[in-house]
């Protein structure tokens, strides 16, 4: 029996399936974990936390968040320590893989009270990576609450973004918030820009989505969302290819590489347009633009690539802190899940 928060999805999967309402709770349970962040609220519990793919805040915020809440993470990095898997229906497992996901999932649902994973888009076909089988695999087979550590989307960044966006800029509603694409010598996972335009136009921000040109364009699901969300929350949403007037009186700045869905598999093709927007880098002069703006990254970010060392280390940057709430929003999240509400002091 899958375990649950009351009204409370029995995944974490896309904030899509979160109301405002609940991800605002969210938020404000990991504002009281910051102030005491040694909780044992799930003594006893363990989470397995599935790597497919590399990290560093992920890993380390899940791991010590388990710790400071008196559970255990067992950390398991499949094709490394652990079977390389298979997710198909029907799949004839004659290559590599020597483990299903049917198999996986229910065996750590038996030892684990809560399944984390990241897996990132293989890069070769959107038709395919949009539908982020492999999270939902996990959630199809799974008896325990799974999380999306990043896949095409990632929900745990989106929480610890809107708590630093309001921690610094307080009433969000009606702040104009800009996600700008920024140049990377390689093409990167949309993943953070979608999450990004979600999670602002639900907290009724006029969000403009600055990019080169329409090639950049996220995929029609988020951008379907986006507009949505902002209909409902009473905020705005729109893309733009002109940096001046997209800069011009924004409250807050967020910077990410993603490669183009009209290349996507073909990135040869897509290197020279990449190539030829270098000068969509976050710096003081774009900066100045604004309505004193906060500055954001995600992190790793590139210094001088996406943004100049001036914009990462002015007083106005909040990547640190946003990276630093990954910690406690984890947190919120794991106990939320867990259906453990108990007081924190």
């Amino acid at each position: 029996m899958t375990r649950t928060a009351p009204d409370s999805p029995p995944h974490f999967i896309t904030t899509q399936n979160w109301s405002i309402e609940n991800l605002t709770t969210l938020i404000d349970r990991a504002r009281a974990l910051r102030q005491n962040p040694v909780q044992h609220l799930l003594k006893n519990k363990t989470i397995a936390l599935v790597f497919f793919n590399p990290s560093l805040r992920t890993r380390a915020s899940f791991e010590i968040g388990a710790f400071q809440l008196g559970a255990h993470a067992v950390v398991l990095e499949p094709g490394k320590g652990a079977w390389e898997m298979a997710f198909g229906d029907g799949e004839v497992m004659d290559g590599a893989a020597e483990e299903h996901v049917r198999e996986a999932a229910r065996v750590l649902s038996e030892y684990c009270d809560l399944i984390a994973v990241r897996r990132f888009p293989m890069f070769e076909d959107w038709s395919l990576d949009r539908r982020d089988h492999v999270i939902r695999a996990f959630a199809a087979h799974a008896t325990v609450p799974v999380i999306n550590m990043e896949t095409i989307t990632h929900p745990c960044q989106e929480l610890s973004h809107a708590m630093a966006l309001g921690d610094r800029l307080g009433e969000l509603r009606g702040k104009k918030y800009v996600l700008t694409w920024t140049y990377h010598p390689k093409p990167l996972n949309t993943a953070v820009a979608n999450s990004a335009v979600m999670i602002a136009t639900k907290l009724g921000m006029d969000v403009t989505l600055l990019c080169p040109d329409e090639r950049f364009a996220l995929d029609e699901r988020y951008m379907n969302a986006a507009t949505k969300n902002a209909e409902l929350s009473g905020g705005s949403f729109g893309m733009s290819h002109d940096i001046e007037s997209a800069y011009d009186g924004a409250h807050a700045v967020y910077a990410k590489s993603w490669g183009s869905l009209a290349f996507y598999g073909d990135w040869e093709r897509e290197k020279p347009v990449r190539d030829a927007n270098k000068h969509f880098i976050v710096d003081e002069a774009k900066m100045a633009r604004t309505s004193d703006a906060v500055f954001s990254h995600c992190l790793p970010a590139r210094r001088n690539v996406k943004a100049t060392d001036a914009v990462f280390d002015s007083p106005r940057s909040m990547v640190i802190e946003e990276a630093a709430n990954r910690l406690h929003v984890q947190k919120a999240l794991m106990t939320t899940l867990l259906g453990v509400a108990g007081e924190i002091r």
